[in-house]
């Protein structure tokens, strides 16, 4: 039986091996690599519990510094996992710096590299994870992409034989663990004095994480002075990076509309998507959700992540600023039924792209 070395390393990768890796067990004889850099109970090891995902072969614990130095470490990291275990192929998610460095480590020791969500661009070289994309593209052998909009990119960039379209493993997620879910809510909310909250029958859903945008005082108030103005209560799970600061501006300001909760796992957040009036985010995992379970979304952000998503006002970029985040969620949507992120099977494609290229 062949090998493949799947690396994973934050939640959005977390949800898609929960799908892909059920069946890629079926054929290969896969080792799980969590490279640490979603390290937090409930950003990572949550996942693994309610999604049944496989418990990783390595954990290598690696998180926390800036980019070069956690790149750094989880490329030597890596790179000895790899010599250990000759996989026939490593297979990666995404454009964290867990994917970067297990593409640069699998390239240089000959391994060929299958990357899913391939393709994706902002356009600018100005954020950290455009440049792990590109990067990442341009060394793999297999290119696994979402959208049809991902391929053109890739075909923009001279890369054409190895494209395939397979659709979004994370809509695959969505809907399976929708049906799961259904309308029981699946674990107790709680606040960041672990207090239980009770989730109102109205409210929006939010998730600010972004440095441009929850790292400073300016940005993050202005954003939730705009959630506090709104009819219903907000509900913001909030990442352990900016805890103090979001429970301060809330304190000082008296934003008792905007309720702070611990981060969530997948479960709950399905849940909180399927049941809230709108969303507003700056995550590229969570705009796509609000497009699947039809909610209009604002997106805090200064590019568009997925074109797809930018119809009929159902996702539209705002600035951290109030009035804009206000003047986008007034605005009317139109919900038209979409197929562009696949039919909820794109594990079969991707499985099936991966025998292709080993079995060559």
């Amino acid at each position: 039986m062949k090998k493949i070395v799947t690396i994973v390393g934050a939640r959005p990768q977390f949800i898609k091996a929960a799908v892909v890796s059920r069946a890629l067990r079926e054929k290969y004889h896969e080792i799980l690599v969590h490279t640490g850099q979603h390290y937090d109970y409930n950003m990572s090891e949550v996942f693994f519990e309610e999604m049944d995902i496989p418990k990783p072969d390595y954990n290598l614990g690696i998180s926390g510094g800036t980019h070069g130095k956690m790149t750094g470490e989880m490329l030597i990291a890596i790179e000895d996992v790899l010599i250990k275990e000759k996989p026939d192929a490593v297979l990666l998610y995404g454009d964290t710096n867990s994917t970067l460095a297990g593409a640069l480590a699998a390239v240089k020791l000959h391994i060929p590299v299958i990357h899913v969500e391939a393709g994706n661009r902002l356009g600018t070289k100005d954020n950290p994870e455009e440049i792990n994309r590109i990067l990442t593209d341009h060394v793999s052998s297999l290119h696994l992409c979402c959208t049809e909009s991902a391929k053109e990119f890739l075909h923009k960039e001279g890369i054409v034989d190895s494209v395939k379209v397979v659709g979004d493993p994370m809509y695959d997620a969505f809907v399976y663990y929708s049906k799961k879910v259904g309308d029981e809510q699946p674990e107790t909310l709680k606040d960041l004095d672990e207090k239980d909250i009770i989730i109102p029958d109205n409210f929006y859903y939010m998730t600010c994480h972004r440095e441009e945008n929850a790292g400073n005082d300016k940005t993050l108030t202005e954003i939730l002075e705009a959630m506090n103005s709104l009819p219903y209560p907000t509900i913001y799970p909030v990442h352990p990076r900016n805890r103090e600061r979001a429970y301060q501006i809330v304190k000082q300001n008296n934003f008792n509309n905007v309720l702070l909760c611990n981060p969530v796992g997948y479960l709950m957040s399905v849940y909180l998507v399927n049941h809230c009036e709108k969303i507003v985010t700056d995550s590229g995992g969570l705009q796509r959700e609000a497009f699947f379970a039809e909610k209009q979304c604002v997106t805090v952000f200064d590019y568009i992540v997925w074109p797809e998503t930018m119809i009929d006002n159902r996702n539209q970029l705002a600035k951290p600023d109030k009035n804009d985040i206000l003047n986008k969620l007034e605005k009317k949507q139109s919900i038209n039924e979409n197929h562009a992120f696949g039919d909820g099977f794109s594990y079969n494609k991707i499985i099936d792209e991966i025998d292709k290229l080993l079995n060559a």
